[in-house]
């Protein structure tokens, strides 16, 4: 059975993959709380130890205001730690496996989906601090695997973490009345985490470098937000703006190695049904 080290596997999307893939293979996870006084050498040691056969790193520090505000302790979350986990996986032979992230497209001016061969200059420290890691990570070892993953969503059940997403930022300003903020010039792809989970399986054994890893959206997010309301059969105010963005990810590449994601539009609908709802 092939082991596997997940790291962040108390948070939002590796408590996921421990709780989907139980019994698939055999999981392996630090200590709680590890990465906050771990240095490289222990990290090292400690992935030596383990000896896995895939390193699975989910662990980030991804709130993009709070990485502006500590560029530090991001940049060691965010840069230092994936190039630390990338000398262990160099001498244990391991597979190593990096969530990135769409916030490398913030800034571009291209319209309509973006391919991963885009000469990129990241707005944001968090999206710069990915970009860095992907790079320097791919030259210590350049079979590693770096998916720019979109926002993610679930709902809340299982007992697993839960953080703010779109299904349940809209229910929220149901419930409290409240109205939310959306662009006709933001767009980017939502996806359902645990799609994201299921293609995490094949994309185990792609070839090294990067991929654009999540659902595409041929909506803004004004609409976007509209029909995820009314598939989930609640009332939300929903206040226009104009500010511009574009992180809508081309998936062709991961297409070609038979991966695929719903649209935005289609996670939704798969979501309540895996929970055995029509609506909330």
């Amino acid at each position: 059975m092939k082991k596997i080290l997940i790291t962040g596997a108390g948070g939002f999307v590796g408590s996921r993959i421990l709780q989907q893939w139980q019994g698939k293979y055999e999981l392996c996870a630090l200590p709680k709380g590890f990465f906050c006084t771990a240095d490289e050498a222990l990290t090292r040691a400690q992935v030596e130890a383990l000896h896995p056969d895939v390193i699975l790193h989910t662990a980030a520090l991804s709130d993009t205001s709070y990485c502006a505000q500590h560029p530090a302790e991001a940049y060691r979350a965010n840069v230092e730690l994936p190039v630390w986990l990338a000398r262990a996986a160099q001498q244990t032979k391991a597979k190593l496996v990096a969530f990135s992230s769409d916030q490398v497209y913030a800034g571009v001016q291209q319209q309509g989906p973006l391919p991963e061969t885009l000469a990129l200059h990241p707005a944001n420290i968090y999206g710069q601090y990915k970009l860095e890691a992907e790079q320097r990570v791919l030259e210590l070892c350049p079979d590693s695997v770096h998916l720019r993953a979109s926002w993610m969503y679930d709902l809340p059940g299982y007992g697993l973490p839960i953080r703010g997403n779109l299904p349940l930022n809209l229910l929220r300003a149901a419930l409290k009345g409240e109205a939310l903020r959306f662009s006709r010039n933001d767009h980017r792809g939502v996806t359902y985490v645990r799609q994201v989970i299921e293609n995490l399986e094949p994309a185990m054994a792609l070839p090294g470098g990067v991929y654009n890893f999540g659902s595409g959206n041929a909506e803004n997010m004004v609409c976007t937000a509209r029909q995820f309301a009314e598939t989930l059969g609640i009332a939300v105010q929903i206040e226009e703006e104009s500010w511009g963005r574009n992180l809508v990810m081309d998936t062709t590449k991961l297409k070609r190695f038979g991966i695929r994601f719903d649209t935005t539009q289609q996670g939704i609908q798969r979501c309540l049904k895996d929970y055995g709802l029509r609506t909330l």
